[in-house]
């Protein structure tokens, strides 16, 4: 294939990919989640400000919610306010553009993986086009979500690794990537050191050819670049909270509630092959083991996926049209002519991925295991390449085979479309938290009629102060003077201007005059007629607003 007519298709390929991640992106997911606001308002307050909503000073760790996040996604928004405003576009757009430039950033590494084989163009756009249509892809990256900023990192990581055997400076560009990694999302904290371990492992004889001045200088300047996050991780016992409260080993009563009454069974009845396999010990390891496997799980990858807003309603991770040539291009790569390294560093990127997630709980998880992105593609490509070059050698049956694999692709690429773009906005309105800009733009009008606002703070409405923040763009730097917060994390109660955020008492609550409040239907009598009455796009009730 000429050059010429390659560039042509990955120009296309590129085009694709940003019509799928960029229309409608402040739409499709219909509502930001509080994730996204709050990445969203903490950039907003550091771009005006340089503190965080706590007060902090260029954080490199997000407190948000008391979910402690790195805070790298953050300053990725900054530069996209002035130029979008506050707004759900700005927040969803660096993760977009990561979007494309992974699917960009594919086709090369697919190139420089089987530069050796004669069909590299072919894998590489093919490798690239399903990345540029994968339901998993495209799901993160339309929303605010740092993990798959890290996804891209670690693909330009391994490109330029293996690119600075023949240029060795590219090798501090690569440990600039790598140390930067954990400052995107916490599974690359895990994720990333085993990735360059595995690199330093499968190309070693290349890597010690590379003059010791770069080795060491790449060395130095990882290291300069993590001292901060280090730094903080050493001196804020909160630093890993989140990682302690999704870890198995923090959910013990879930984990050995099962075991506890078999363990105490086996010491009455003096069970010794019992007692070794209900040791807590034992449970864990097989809790883990679990946890690993289940993200090979055809079911997850194929038909249900996991939580709503991880995957489009009534689809999985992946095609089904992919399903045939994911294990065909297992096969092929494992015994086809293919370079080895290629085979080893593609297994063992593959194999490593689901080790952060399989230690916490709620597996398997998209968003924990983004880094397979995109082995599966790698595989998936290298099946549809080895078949189609197989069938040419039956021209009439391999003209049909090829008309019937097009034909039930496209139609299962426009059930995707409609599933994405059309119905999940009806669907999962009420998982991506939805009311909350109508309910703000409402609310703000007739704020200054009213003494104080209450807003309910319970479930699932809960973190409603910062959806507040971020859609009435409350000023950072009163936020930070006048605003509260007691208790903290996910229990904790706020306050801003004439605004109270916390669970409703209506009993109470009601004794005072010239209060607006905001909540659930199921917080205020049924006698009670509403102000206003936000509702999901189905029609069931969302959030009510009452006048007292």
């Amino acid at each position: 294939m000429s050059k010429k007519i390659v560039f042509i298709l990955l120009f296309g390929i590129v085009i694709l990919a940003c019509i799928l991640r960029f229309w409608q992106l402040g739409k499709v997911p219909i509502s930001p989640d509080w994730d996204e606001v709050a990445l969203g308002y903490n950039a907003y307050s550091i771009l005006q400000t340089g503190h965080d909503e706590y007060g902090k000073f260029l954080p490199v760790v997000l407190r948000s919610f008391d979910d402690y996040k790195p805070a790298l996604y953050t300053y990725l928004i900054i530069p996209v306010i002035p130029i979008f405003g506050l707004s759900v576009y700005a927040v969803r757009f660096p993760s977009a553009l990561f979007g494309v430039l992974g699917v960009l950033i594919t086709f090369f590494l697919i190139k420089e993986l089987f530069k050796n084989n004669k069909y590299s163009d072919y894998l590489a756009l093919c490798c690239s086009l399903l990345l540029a249509i994968s339901p998993w892809d495209i799901q993160f990256s339309r929303v605010g979500f740092e993990a798959h900023v890290g996804v891209i990192f670690n693909l330009l990581v391994i490109l330029i690794f293996i690119k600075s055997f023949k240029k060795p400076w590219l090798l501090l560009l690569a440990a600039f990537f790598a140390s930067l990694n954990i400052y995107v999302y916490q599974s690359e904290k895990a994720f990333t050191p085993l990735l360059l371990l595995v690199l330093f492992l499968v190309y070693l004889k290349d890597f010690i050819k590379i003059p010791k001045k770069y080795i060491f200088s790449s060395i130095i300047l990882g290291l300069v670049i993590v001292i901060p996050m280090l730094s903080y991780i050493v001196s804020n016992r909160e630093a890993l909270l989140r990682i302690q409260g999704t870890s198995v080993f923090s959910d013990q009563t879930q984990v050995l509630q099962n075991s506890i009454p078999r363990l105490e069974a086996d010491k009455a009845s003096g069970d010794t092959i019992g007692l070794i396999l209900d040791n807590r010990r034992i449970v864990y390891a097989r809790t883990i083991i679990a946890g690993y496997l289940s993200h090979f799980d055809l079911n997850w990858l194929f038909v249900q996926g996991d939580l709503a807003r991880h995957h489009a309603p009534n689809m999985g991770l992946l095609y089904f049209f992919e399903f045939p040539f994911l294990f065909l291009g297992i096969y092929f790569l494992i015994f086809g002519e293919f370079d080895k390294k290629t085979k080893l560093i593609i297994f063992a990127w593959f194999l490593i991925t689901p080790i952060p997630a399989s230690i916490t709980s709620g597996v398997p998880h998209a968003v924990r295991t983004m880094n397979f992105l995109p082995t599966w593609q790698i595989f998936i490509s290298v099946g549809i390449i080895s078949s189609f070059i197989f069938l040419k050698k039956y021209k009439n049956v391999g003209k049909l085979m090829y008309a019937l694999i097009i034909i039930f692709a496209a139609f299962n690429f426009i059930y995707y479309l409609n599933q994405y773009f059309v119905q999940q906005n009806y669907f999962t309105a009420k998982d991506w938290q939805y009311g909350w800009e109508e309910t703000v733009s409402y609310v703000s009008k007739i704020a200054p009629n009213y003494k104080k606002i209450i807003v309910t703070d319970t479930q699932p409405l809960d973190r409603s102060y910062m959806f507040f923040a971020f859609y009435l763009k409350f000023p950072p730097k009163e936020y930070q003077k006048n605003g509260s917060h007691e208790s903290g994390g996910f229990t904790e109660a706020h306050s801003f201007g004439n605004y109270d955020f916390r669970p409703l008492d209506w009993t109470k609550d009601s004794q005072n005059s010239n209060v607006l409040f905001v909540g659930l239907p199921s917080e205020f009598p049924s006698s009670i007629k509403p102000l206003k009455m936000i509702y999901y796009p189905d029609g069931t009730p969302d959030i009510e607003i009452v006048s007292k």
